[in-house]
Parts: C-alpha cells; structure tokens; sequence
C-alpha cells in the first residue's frame, strides 16, 4: 500500500511535469513570435574621425545613460525590474519584457502579456494606482502638474507631490558625477558647458539653463540628450517627463544640406494658410537642423518602437525664443526604410506608384516632422493658456497630428519654391501614405498612433487616395495636395483656440482604425514583415 501511494505520487509529478511542458511550448512560440515582431540593429558607425578624449567621452556617457535606463524602468514598471525578469523562465518573454520596459505589450494597447498582469496604469508608475483623476483635478497644490515630480501618497493616503531629484537622488548623484566627468574631457567649449548645467539640473530639478545651454552648440560632434524629458509616458495626465538618454555623433556631410532651410522658417510660418491671428507667433531661428548617427539609445526612447527623429526642447518659452533643435537619426531611419517600409510598400501599394517610395522621401517628411512642431501656435488666441494647458491630456495626439501635416505642407511649399529638388512633390505623398501602413502598426493607443489614424482617415473620407480591388492603394495627387492645406488650417485652428472638447472629438471621431486597414495590416503580419528594430547596442558593438 506505502509503495502504491509513492507510485502514484510519483505518477502524479510525472504527470504536472509534462503538463507543464506541453503548455508552456506554446507560449514559448507566442513569445518567440511577439519578440521576432521587432529585428535587432547593430548601431555602429565610424568613429576612428574622432579623438581619444571624444572616444573617452562616450565610455563615459554610456555609463551615465544607464542610469537612465535603470530609472525608466522604476517610472514605466510599477513592480521590481529584477523580480519580473526571473519569473519568467522563457527567454524570449524576457527579452520581450526588456524592449517593453515592463510586462505590458507597447504594440498591443499596452494589454500584459504575463499572466497576472492587468492592462498597464495609464499614468504608468508616475501616480499611485488607486487614484482617481477626479482626486487628482481636485487636489490644491501647485507642483502636482510639473513635468518634474512623482505623485505618491503620505502615511495618511493623502496626495504629496516629490520632485525628482529627491525621489531619484542616488541615481541622479552618481549619474551628474559621471556627466561631470564628461565634460572634464569635453574638448568644444559649448559641449562641457552644456554637460556641466545639465549634470546641476539633475541635482537641482531646474532645467531650464541646461536646454538654453543645448541650444547654444553647433560645433561639437558628439551630441548627449538626457534626464527626463518627453511626456509621453504619462497617458492619463501628458504631464510628467520621463527619463531616457540618446548618445549620437554628427554626420558633417548630410548636415550641411540641411543648413539653408532653419532661416526660412520665419517666412514659412507667414504663409501658413490660416488667418494672420494663428500664425502671429514667429519660430526661433537659433535653431538647428543636423543629421547624426545614433550609437546608443536608452530608456524611454528605448521602450517598444525606437525614435528616428528628434525636436528639442519642448519648452514653449525656449521656442518663443530662440526656436528648437531638429536632428535626424540616419542610421536608424535607414534600418527602418530598408527593412519594414519597403517590404511593406511593396504588399501595399498600387504598383503603378510604388516608385514613388524613396528614402530621400521618408528622410525630408520624417525632417520636416520635426520642424512642425517648432512652428504653428503655441499660447492660446483667447487667453486659455498654452495649447498644451488648453488640450491637456489630448495634446499630444492633436500634437503630432500637426506634425504629420504641417510637415507635410512644408515640404509641399519648398518643392514648389524650387528648394528641394530631390525627386518630386509624389514621392513625399505616397511614402507618407506607407509611412502610415508602417507606423500604425505600433497600434492605437500612443499619442503618435491616433495623430497616424486621424491622417488616415481624413485622407480616406475627403478621397486623397484610393483602395483598389486588389487590397492595394493609390494617392489621387490633386486631392491630396488640397487635403494636406485644409488639414493643416483644421489642426491650427483647434490648437489656436484651445478649443478641448473639439480635439477630443477629433481624436474620438478619426483616431481609431477602420477594420479594413486592420485586416491589410494582418496580412503584412501575416507575411512577416517585422514591425520595428531593436538595438543591439555598446562599447564592444562600437568598437570602444
């Protein structure tokens, strides 16, 4: 009998073993599948041009960036870093929870995609999870909308607002210390200038002086953006800045060509084609337009889809100023061209234009994207405030809605000056339309992907391009042209106006997908085109 039951007992483990094998294979495969959605680049570029103190800078850097990285985590992810990677014993999910920053799925609505894990917070980790967003518009205190505090709860449950620089203090020490050590070697002057105000603006939560002092460099070949920065984060408020940090060294020949266009902005912004009170404000020429190779990229500009592009500071006043810093990502807008908007042109669009898809295309839109956002309206027309303060939570789709467009309208206007003259007006439209079929499969749910929808399907509803029998489309170029002027003067007016209501319908009515774009979508899946890169990325990877 003693020997029976231990049988069966041993029987009864067997047994949970291999049911434990047999159901863990599969989601092995799904996450095999999930994380083969993103392709691995190496980024790398030439950097022997460089002196050692330069090479020595970047070491330096990389450690700094880290830092970043580590804090991300703690603002993206409302548990332990640590603990989530060990419970899962499946390599790819872990590899998968690394490019998500958490247990959630960025291409997915942000749904878990580890058992136990409900959709994640919209306010991410930046408040606590049981506060509602009528506590929070209630709550008196003036520091609980800074883009620099984290919202927690005192031994009473009573809201308290702690600025970074007290929350993250350790992190930030060690991280000024090494940036302080950076700039020791800095061999332009603007450069330790900047690195030193923006090591003290870590400490001091002031950061202010350290993006003028950005602005002020031209000449320095190694470029370093850190501390906490872009909103996007923050879904529930658009408030709180989170942390990441971009290593980048200059491309000097591609940057050249890009020189001319910053002292034409003022006179493009005149001819904006709304009434005079929406276009008053003038865009800062103190701005610059470069092109770079990125070598490191971490925290938020790391989590899911990777930025290809930059436009900085975000701070009204700095663009009231003295304008904003556009800088190209080459290396990695090649990878993205080459690797997932060809292929996907390819499936999608009408043979008969595919030859309109061209990288020098995607470059000048993606380029031109960025310049949009330093130009438009920032302060309202009727005292409301900024149109960040008058849109809140739904500026940054309405945001980058007028990025799309505006910078689509810009390159419009210079084709036809004679300013550019790379291909033509046809190319810009029809990669647009593919850069929308690449870009909305990050999903909805990102302010970028709503601004991708709201493009989309007023492109679709005012008829400036086709679908074809075929599950193929075409871009009918007169109608296009005359959508992009119409869409721009829309967009403008509303941020103008501060007009809430207005952009929330806007984002209600045209920022989700039409079920025959989900099911395009699904078949560029379904033939295994990846969706975006991942980096494979440091010293080794770049020769230090």
């Amino acid at each position: 009998m003693k020997h029976s039951k231990l049988l069966i007992a041993v029987l009864f483990v067997l047994s949970m073993g291999l049911y434990s094998c047999e159901t863990k294979k599969p989601y092995d495969e799904e996450m095999k599948a999930k994380t083969e959605q993103y392709i691995e680049v190496e980024l790398k570029t030439d950097l022997s041009w460089l002196s050692e103190n330069e090479r020595e800078i970047i070491r330096i850097l990389i450690k700094a960036s880290d830092i970043m990285d580590d804090i991300f985590w703690m603002q993206s992810y409302t548990g332990c870093k640590d603990e989530l990677l060990a419970r899962l014993d499946c390599e790819y999910a872990q590899k998968y929870a690394k490019i998500n920053y958490g247990p959630w799925c960025r291409l997915s609505a942000n749904a878990a995609f580890v058992e136990g894990y409900d959709d994640k917070p919209e306010g991410a980790n930046f408040y606590p999870v049981d506060m509602t967003r009528e506590e929070f518009e209630a709550w008196d205190n003036e520091e609980k909308n800074s883009q620099y505090t984290l919202i927690r709860r005192d031994d009473d449950g009573n809201l308290i607002a702690i600025p970074y620089n007290e929350v993250y203090k350790e992190k930030h020490e060690k991280a000024a210390k090494l940036i302080r050590k950076a700039a020791e070697l800095a061999e332009y002057d603007g450069l330790r200038k900047y690195l030193e105000k923006r090591a003290d603006a870590l400490l001091s939560n002031e950061y202010m002086d350290s993006d003028y002092a950005w602005m002020e460099m031209r000449d320095n070949n190694i470029e370093f953006i850190v501390g906490p920065i872009e909103n996007y984060e923050d879904r529930l408020f658009g408030n709180k800045a989170a942390h990441q940090a971009f290593i980048l060294v200059k491309d000097l020949e591609w940057s050249k060509l890009l020189d001319k266009f910053n002292d034409m902005l003022p006179m493009l912004q005149a001819g904006l084609p709304v009434p005079e009170v929406y276009k008053a404000e003038t865009p800062g020429i103190d701005g610059d337009m470069y092109v770079y190779y990125a070598l490191y990229y971490a925290g938020d500009c790391n989590a899911g889809t990777k930025t290809i592009a930059i436009n900085l500071p975000n701070a009204e006043e700095i663009h009231e100023n003295v304008g904003s810093r556009k800088l190209q990502l080459k290396n990695s807008m090649e990878a993205k061209f080459d690797k997932i908007l060809v292929p996907i042109a390819e499936m999608l669009i009408d043979e008969s234009q595919r030859e309109h898809v061209t990288f020098d295309a995607f470059f000048e839109n993606t380029t031109f994207h960025e310049v949009a956002h330093g130009m438009g309206i920032r302060t309202t027309i009727d005292g409301k405030g900024t149109v960040r303060e008058a849109l809140r939570e739904h500026y940054m789709a309405i945001e980058e809605a007028k990025a799309d467009i505006l910078g689509l309208y810009l390159v419009t206007e210079l084709y036809e000056m004679g300013e550019i003259s790379s291909g033509e007006i046809m190319d810009n439209y029809v990669t647009f339309l593919a850069g929308i079929f690449r870009s909305s499969r990050f999903g909805t749910a990102s302010a970028h992907g709503k601004a991708n929808m709201m493009r989309f399907n007023y492109f679709e509803r005012v008829g400036a391009f086709e679908r074809c029998e075929d599950g193929k489309y075409k871009v009918n170029f007169d109608i296009m042209k005359e959508a992009v002027y119409n869409s721009v003067r829309d967009v403008l007016i509303v941020q103008g106006d501060g007009d809430y209501e207005k952009a929330a319908k806007l984002i209600e009515n045209e920022g989700q997908m039409p079920e025959y774009l989900r099911e395009d979508l699904q078949r560029v899946n379904d033939a295994g085109i990846t969706i975006d890169i991942y980096f494979k990325q440091g010293k080794d990877v770049l020769g230090l």
